[in-house]
């Protein structure tokens, strides 16, 4: 059997891509994302151009002409349409990357794809986004969603369709993996959507009402951030005293008002085995919840370029780039080669706050990994209905 074939859509830097090919069983024919810059990284990485909109009618044609088994997608979490005609996913998700996707999936019926979006996801706008999501994948695109049934679980009805009186149950952490528990110290809860095409196949030796997604792959590829923070890095990623003292007050403030702590020194909140929280795609804010304590000898109150004050004499600095691409599984882990060489590496052109942007909007490739080993347990169990015979 050849390996199955994926397209990579809203492709970012290709972390979702490379977690199914670390599996052997997959090869990526196409590509897709509208950023230059997350473009240049993906030709940094994978020698192929992903710099397509698939909104456009030239890349719509370009996916007609291929086939493919299963599409994956890091989509944007948007507000659809909550009035109009309720024709389905097509009236009330129209203008949205979920609309197009939809849209390709409807045409090329793959034998499964994967959606990846962000925990809140499930509560968007009070869950009506999610029951869209859910109705248009199952009830209008014939697909089963890993983890959702329609008799058992945690109910989803928040808000009502007229169209339909389908009513979806799942259980949250069937739906919503942490990259924490992959061997990353890393707290990144995602919402991971598999969905198996039940229209077109039949899945056989496995039972795929009760069948879930991995919750763990019992490995540990960094222990905790100890094992993950530079030596010694750059001076440029000290805070300035301004800007840090900036950052104490915000907090005290925000204490007052009883609205969160604001920054988090993540190496001094669990000395023995600490972890970050979830790195964000806005990179260049955000950083704070994720700072270092890092002695260094003279950093204190040394003047450099591009800042207004001192640094701080503290010795708090930001994360690198090259450290959030280890907490993503970047770095050290999904581009080591068979000799334990790394060849994961950031394009030299490529600015840090590209660098920060693009990590942060990527995946924990060893969640995808999982996720892969599974879809290839069931993809190799799938028999298309054809005359009345299985075929696989």
């Amino acid at each position: 059997m050849g390996k199955y074939k994926t397209i990579d859509i809203c492709a970012g830097i290709g972390g979702i891509r490379r977690g199914f090919e670390l599996t052997g069983s997959f090869v990526n024919i196409l590509s897709a994302d509208n950023d230059k810059y997350a473009n240049l990284s993906y030709q940094h990485l994978y020698h192929e151009d992903s710099h397509l909109d698939i909104t456009h009618d030239a890349f719509k044609k370009k996916v007609e002409g291929i086939c493919f088994d299963v599409l994956l997608a890091g989509f944007p979490c948007q507000t659809f349409s909550a009035v109009g005609k309720r024709e389905g996913f097509k009236d009330q998700t129209r203008g949205t990357i979920f609309f197009h996707l939809a849209e390709i999936i409807e045409k090329k019926r793959p034998k499964a794809f994967l959606l990846e979006n962000v925990e809140g996801l499930i509560s968007h706008k009070k869950g009506e986004t999610f029951q869209i999501i859910l109705e248009t994948l199952i009830s209008e695109l014939g697909y089963k969603i890993i983890g959702v049934n329609q008799t058992i679980g945690e109910q989803l009805t928040i808000f009502d369709n007229q169209n339909s009186t389908s009513k979806y149950y799942f259980n949250k952490d069937d739906l919503v993996l942490n990259s924490k528990n992959f061997g990353l110290p890393q707290n990144r809860p995602r919402v991971y959507l598999f969905g198996v095409n039940m229209r077109d196949y039949e899945v056989k030796n496995i039972d795929i009402a009760t069948f879930r997604l991995p919750k763990t792959n019992n490995k540990i590829i960094y222990k905790d951030l100890h094992e993950i923070i530079e030596n010694e890095v750059d001076d440029k990623y000290y805070l300035s005293q301004g800007y840090w003292d900036s950052l104490k007050k915000h907090k005290e403030n925000q204490k007052v008002r009883g609205n969160g702590f604001g920054f988090a020194i993540v190496n001094k909140t669990n000395k023995k085995h600490p972890i970050s929280n979830a790195i964000l795609a806005t990179g260049g804010s955000g950083k704070e919840r994720n700072l270092i304590y890092q002695y260094k000898e003279g950093i204190g109150n040394k003047l450099v370029a591009n800042k207004k004050t001192p640094l701080n004499n503290e010795y708090i600095r930001n994360m690198t780039p090259v450290e959030w691409a280890k907490l993503q599984g970047f770095m050290g882990y999904a581009f080591v080669n068979k000799q334990g060489i790394d060849e994961f590496s950031f394009p030299k052109e490529l600015s840090d706050a590209q660098r920060y942007k693009q990590m942060g909007n990527s995946v924990c490739i060893p969640v995808i990994e999982e996720i892969a080993k599974s879809a290839v347990e069931i993809l190799n169990n799938m028999y298309e209905r054809r005359g009345g015979k299985d075929e696989v």
